[in-house]
């Protein structure tokens, strides 16, 4: 999630409790139901948002991680591809050289 879309999410939460809280008493709500209400909900809304972070950080699934883990396969792919080119612009004998070497090993 981008810090675009989570500035967005929570402005447009904190005015989705703000309307509620003031229009609330057109609806037949006290002034203490509302706010015991909209409490609740937004206590609901940050234990879901620890718990959402909590289970990325257990699955490793955070920003960075998943960053790195692209980042990783794009250079494996490429450095995979140039190894590839310069073995196969050796010689025969070369090659087989190099294999017998990496057997040894």
């Amino acid at each position: 999630m981008t810090k675009l879309k989570v500035l967005q999410l929570g402005l447009s939460l904190a005015l989705i409790g703000f309307f509620s809280y003031k229009f609330a008493p057109f609806f037949g709500l006290s002034e203490i139901s509302t706010s015991s209400i909209s409490n609740l909900i937004l206590i609901t809304i940050v234990l879901i948002w620890i718990s959402s972070y909590l289970l990325r950080v257990i699955n490793g699934k955070m920003t960075f991680m998943e960053q790195r883990k692209r980042y990783r396969q794009v250079y494996e792919k490429k450095f995979t591809e140039k190894l590839e080119k310069k073995f196969e612009s050796l010689s025969n004998d070369e090659q087989k050289k190099l294999l017998e070497e990496l057997d040894e090993k």
